[in-house]
């Protein structure tokens, strides 16, 4: 009878292991399975380079739930930069919960030196324009000097963190910026330690007025005398410049899906 029991427990801890298996195979392929983030047709990076952008691009896109892409071409085969990037999306359907889902894309048309940062969907939400026109602008001086692993690595962890900001809040705010932070709460508990220390010493009892009479005590003179007041007027100058380079503004596809944009030149 004992044996009996033995058996069947052991049968079934059997079937549980044969039952298992397969779903941990399936989530360790789903693990390792990455999708491709960098498209590289400019061949602006080697292939260590894009090993690394695609790494990172892969752990970042993972936290936001928000496909980061970089498109790099040397022939828009005629288009605009913008019609470029928006058939792209519409033919390859990134999009990191669905195809064609929350997807930020950086595009580069090196034949025209042309920049386009555009957000889809929550890439669209957390990545206006206002923010795609601030991340184009920070990763702008390494295009122009050819720094492209540098700009690309720029873009994917700027568009990571203001994604992580609330919409409506500018990302660039000081209160966001950690040594803003650290030193702030280290200058408040200094005021706190101070107050504590001061408080601990007792109540001062003497002033200036112990050793003062003041019934003896009074102004002896006051002389006030006015001379005059002179008043200039000065046109204040208009300003009328503009940074120039970038234009921000979204669109939709030709698929029909809205997004956010800002480009520019470098």
């Amino acid at each position: 009878m004992v044996k009996t029991k033995i058996c069947v427990r052991m049968g079934l801890f059997l079937i549980a292991i044969l039952l298992i298996i397969p779903v941990i195979a399936n989530n360790t392929l789903a693990a390792n399975e990455t999708k491709q983030h960098i498209y590289d047709s400019a061949n602006l990076l080697n292939q260590d380079e894009i090993e690394n952008l695609e790494e990172m691009a892969n752990k970042y896109s993972a936290k936001r739930k928000t496909d980061f892409i970089i498109l790099t071409t040397n022939d828009t085969e005629g288009k605009d930069i913008v019609p470029y990037m928006q058939d792209f999306y519409d033919e390859n359907a990134p999009g990191y919960d669905k195809p064609h889902g929350n997807t930020v894309i950086l595009t580069i048309d090196m034949q025209h030196k042309d920049v386009e940062v555009a957000g889809f969907y929550k890439g669209e939400k957390y990545l206006d324009n206002e923010r795609a026109t601030l991340v184009r602008e920070k990763i702008t001086p390494d295009l122009s000097n050819e720094n492209y692993e540098q700009a690309f690595q720029t873009f994917i962890t700027t568009s990571y963190n203001y994604m992580g900001i609330k919409p409506g809040i500018s990302p660039d705010n000081i209160l966001f910026n950690i040594w803003f932070q650290i030193i702030a709460s280290l200058a408040l508990a200094g005021m706190i330690v101070g107050v504590m220390v001061y408080n601990s010493g007792g109540k001062k009892t003497i002033n200036e007025k112990t050793y003062r009479d003041i019934n003896s005590s009074k102004v002896l003179q006051r002389k006030d005398t006015y001379i005059r007041t002179s008043t200039s007027k000065r046109k204040k100058p208009s300003n009328n410049s503009s940074s120039g380079g970038g234009r921000s503004g979204g669109g939709v596809t030709g698929g029909g899906h809205s997004h956010s944009g800002s480009r520019g030149s470098f």
